[in-house]
């Protein structure tokens, strides 16, 4: 449970997710609520594995304080940037070493220092994908100001620690790949295999959020709406049956296939949210 985004963290969205969940019939063997040998799984919980892995990084050379502001680091940006990240950062804060955060009176960030390799991922959904950092995303904060992880560092270490092999997400985080690749090589750790699959978008082609309507689960669920319509929906977008027709989420494992996904967004019309809610 990535919970270290605090202030907007909200305690009550941990049960409602948990919940959503269930109600689309998934089911897990270890977790927030059950417990099992990764424990704990909630990421405040964990911020001694953070510390330790901050730790190493900064034995190692590989971070450096950055007392840089958001908008000190627009300013200095010339280069172009990957896809919908920010501004490359432009290396103001770079020639420090990390003993030299102990003098600093001034509130810091603690930033990874990328190489300038080229990585290549082959992507287990987007297939071959290449990306040097230091040209095209720059280096980026794994320690906040507030003494919290960032998210890149957290979901590494976690990762890590529970074993995880194959990371399934959106196909905006495919940047964040990257920089994780070098997290895990500068801690000796093996990385997971990679699966970025296309964004659920608006008419506007903007991924589906709060400028789309009240788009959440919860909401579906507490209209009373059956959770087999919203799994047709999806099993349709995904190219497992003909139609938006209900479906069991037990019917969908035999016809689980990446191959028959689409490669492009799936563009969520004010129709398909109409007949979800059964209005006309």
């Amino acid at each position: 449970m990535e919970d270290i985004d605090s202030p907007r963290v909200k305690p009550w969205a941990v049960q409602q997710a948990l919940d959503d969940l269930r109600w689309l019939g998934l089911d897990w063997d270890e977790g927030p609520d059950l417990g099992g040998p990764h424990a704990p799984y909630t990421q405040t919980e964990r911020v001694a594995l953070y510390a330790e892995a901050l730790e190493s990084l900064r034995r190692s050379g590989r971070i450096y304080p950055c007392t840089c502001t958001r908008t000190d680091i627009a300013e200095a940006a010339s280069a172009p940037h990957l896809g919908q990240e920010g501004p490359i950062y432009s290396g103001i804060c770079a020639s420090r070493k990390p003993a030299e955060a102990d003098s600093l009176t001034a509130e810091y960030a603690w930033r990874f220092r990328v190489t300038d390799r080229v990585h290549e991922i082959n992507d287990l959904f987007a297939g071959p994908a290449r990306c040097g950092l230091a040209q095209e995303l720059g280096d980026f904060v794994i320690g906040k100001k507030d003494g919290t992880p960032a998210y890149q560092l957290a979901v590494v270490v976690d990762d890590h620690a529970m074993g995880v092999t194959e990371v399934c997400r959106g196909a905006d985080l495919l940047p964040s790949a990257f920089r994780q690749l070098e997290l895990y090589e500068a801690l000796s750790w093996a990385a997971p295999q990679f699966m970025h699959v296309p964004l659920v978008v608006g008419p506007d082609g903007r991924r589906l959020a709060k400028r789309h309507g009240d788009t959440r689960i919860s909401v579906l669920r507490e209209q009373g709406i059956p959770p087999e319509k919203l799994l047709g929906l999806l099993a349709w977008s995904c190219g497992w049956q003909p139609d938006s027709r209900p479906v069991a989420i037990q019917d969908l494992l035999s016809r689980f296939d990446l191959s028959q996904v689409s490669r492009t967004p799936f563009v969520m019309t004010d129709t398909m949210w109409r007949e979800l809610r059964g209005a006309t």
